[in-house]
Parts: structure tokens; sequence; C-alpha cells
């Protein structure tokens, strides 16, 4: 287990620099198997989900080599495997593999997905695309196994009961060495699936309509990657920055930013008065004395997304006033809140509900990061605090967020990681 502790009520400055996004990077390293030809993917993040996904290439016989933020890939000489369930069950999106060893090898089992505690997340709309595709699909003792027949998937028309990045992504992955047309409907619109689709059509992929809530796919043959494919900026990463900036006072440069990916987000930051100067690619953060409260609603995208709900949690302790938030995709995300009365925060839950009443002075404590994102509204939290504050489980944190403690450092900020880091 591996400590972060943190030293904070100390004003922050300087610049920060966002890295590839970790929600694309974890559906572009499964969609490299489908590839015939060696794949480098740059701006790839440091964490700790790169590291577990690599692990299960190489029981493909895939290889793969990190030089720095520069990921290759070969999986010329790769052999299906079945994926163990311990490896799949501590990350959650490791279920790509379904949909890519699908579309490479007309077969995949894999245990049984985990990831992060954070309430049901039921893959029943990923199996019903396979199975329109003509896929069959057991659950045997907590492995999916799923089998395409003899002669192959079949291009489908898909409705997806709910937005789903997840189910979207393990269609399209499927599909696209599919014979035929595949149509996925009410499909989710997130920036991640374009960039997985632009990596997919680089590589003579005909994906259509991504970004819209209908995605057309034409099958193709083989997939050959030309050239490097550059990871877009993760929003989240961003978002979380940006948050830290604004709750600390300001003087803060976010570089390597889209902003039209945070345009909810953004909004809501104006709402509050918080004082942005957003360039082209990067946003300054400037002091913003009169913070007031805002209501928040976590929908699909392009609405506020529900990884951002805890990250700017802290922000709303600073406003004046109470904020509720009601998250709409993952209602039982609430697991930092009693973890922030320890620090003695004034926040809530009730009927799914979160209130959050500003205005109370955080002090140092001990705490538990139990998934990514509420590790990170901790670790803004502890920043803003009197005191220290040590946060356990801290590789939580790291499983999402690129190089974190030395992007802190940059800021000026007194932290440290206590415990091996076996990142590289």
């Amino acid at each position: 287990m591996q400590k972060l502790v943190i030293n904070g009520g100390k004003k922050l400055s300087g610049e920060v620099t966002i890295g590839g996004a970790k929600n694309s990077t974890v559906a572009l390293i499964p969609a490299a198997i489908l590839s015939n030809t060696p794949v480098v993917l740059d701006s790839v993040p440091q964490i700790r989900d790169v590291k577990n996904l690599r692990s299960i290439l190489k029981d493909m016989n895939v290889t793969s080599e990190m030089n720095n933020d520069v990921l290759k890939i070969d999986p010329t000489n790769i052999q299906f495997a079945e994926l163990p369930s311990g490896k799949v069950s501590s990350l959650r999106a490791s279920y790509y593999f379904m949909g890519a060893m699908l579309g490479r090898f007309g077969k995949a089992v894999v245990g049984f997905p985990g990831g992060d505690d954070i309430g049901p997340r039921p893959i029943d709309q990923h199996i019903k695309g396979f199975e329109a595709l003509g896929a069959h699909v057991e659950n045997r003792h907590g492995q999916i196994i799923i089998t395409a027949p003899e002669e192959g998937l079949k291009g489908a028309k898909i409705f997806l009961d709910m937005v789903s990045v997840g189910a979207t992504i393990n269609v399209i992955l499927a599909a696209v060495k599919a014979k035929g047309t595949t149509i996925i409907e009410n499909a989710a619109k997130e920036p991640e699936i374009i960039d997985l689709a632009t990596f997919l059509n680089n590589m003579g992929a005909t994906i259509r309509g991504v970004g819209t809530e209908t995605i057309r796919i034409e099958g193709v043959d083989t997939l050959r990657s030309n050239n490097a494919h550059t990871i877009i900026p993760d929003r989240i990463e961003a978002g979380t920055y940006l948050s830290l900036a604004a709750a600390n006072g300001g003087d803060i440069l976010v570089k390597n930013i889209i902003s039209e990916h945070l345009d909810a987000f953004l909004a809501k930051l104006d709402e509050m008065g918080v004082n942005l100067e957003v360039g082209e690619d990067s946003i300054y953060v400037k002091p913003s004395p009169n913070l007031k409260a805002v209501n928040i609603k976590t929908m699909p995208y392009p609405g506020f997304a529900t990884d951002l709900q805890q990250p700017i949690t802290p922000l709303l302790m600073k406003a004046s006033g109470e904020a509720m938030i009601v998250d709409t995709i993952y209602p039982k995300r609430v697991k930092h809140i009693s973890q922030l009365t320890k620090m003695g925060a004034n926040i809530t839950s009730e009927n799914d509900l979160i209130f959050v009443h500003g205005g109370a002075q955080l002090k140092g404590a001990n705490v538990s990061a139990d998934e990514i994102r509420a590790g990170a509204c901790l670790m803004i939290a502890g920043l803003l605090a009197d005191g220290q504050t040590v946060i356990d489980h801290a590789e939580n944190i790291l499983r999402g967020y690129d190089q974190v403690v030395w992007k802190l450092h940059c800021l000026n900020a007194d932290v440290k990681l206590i415990g091996e880091d076996d990142l590289v």
C-alpha cells in the first residue's frame, strides 16, 4: 500500500502540463491487438492502468516497450490466451479485450471485470452488442466466454438501451473487422471514442458518425498501422488541476487542454465566479476571491462528467452557500464524503444527493483513497488543509493521474509518496 503525504495550507503557483487521456489509453491498448503491424502510441500517460494492460498483452505474447510517453506495441506474434480473472478484476477497462479479442480471434475468455467500486456497472449492453453481431456469450464460473460463429461476425443494427461508453467502445472493437455494416444507435459521444475511431480509421477501418448518437461501421479484412497515434489530452486530469488551481487561489497555468472537451465543467466554474483566461490549448486560473455555490448534475457527454464531481467538491467547499450534487451516472459515488468529514468538511449525502456547505477550514487527517477520483478529491483537500494529510491507498490515485507527485512539485506543493512506485 502506498501513502501520499501532503503538508497543506500553502499557496501554489506555476505550470502543469496535462498528459494523454486515461480513458482513451485504456481502449487504445486493447485496440492495438487488431493491427497486423506494430503500433506506436504517443502521449501515453504514465499511470498504473497502462502497466496492468501491458501485463495482459504479455500474456498474449504481445511485446510492448514504454519510453517516456511513447508506447510501442508489437502484436505480430500474438497468441490467443484466456485472460485470468486476477489481472482483469483489478482493472475494469480490461473488459475492452472482450471486443478486441473477438475481433482478432473470433473468441474471447475474460474474467469478470473489476476496477473501482462505485456501484453497479453492468455489462449487459456489451453482451447485447456481441450477440447482435452473431456471437454466443456464456457466463461460466465468473468467466465471460464469447465465441463467434464459424462464418465470423456479421454487421448488425444495435440500439443501446442506455448510453454506455464501455459498450460503445466494445462493439466498435468487435465490429470493425466483421462482415458488412454495423450501426450503433444511442451511442456514447465522448471525445475518447472519437480518439479510438481516429486511431482505427488511420489503420484502414471505416467508422463514421463518432461524436453523434449513430455510429456506422463498414467491416474491413485487415488493419495496419502506418503512423504513430497521439492520444488526446485527459479532460478529467485537466478538470482536476483546474479545480485545484481555483480552490487554492489561482495563479496556475494548465497546459495541453482541449477546452471544448470541458465545456460543461468550465461553464460551472464560470457560474461560480472562477476567473479563467482560456487560451488556444491552455487555461490560466487567476485569483477568484468571491466564489459562490452552484448545483451540479452529472450527465453523459457533453454534460458534466461523473469523473469530475469528486474533484470539484473541494472547490465547492471554498464557495459561499450550499451546493448540491446529483450524480445520475454513478449515484453511489460517495466514498469521499466520510473521508472529507474527517478533515472538518461540512458535507453530507442523503438519497443519492450530496450537499456541500462552504466556509469550513479543512484540517489535515489520515484518510483513504478507495478509488481514483475520490483520491483526487482528497489530494486537493489535503493541499488546502492546515497541517499534514496522509492518504492511504494512494496507488488508486496513480491508476489515473500521470506523474502526479512530480506535477504537484512543479506547483511548489509539499507532497511525497511513501511506498514503492513500480510504474516504470
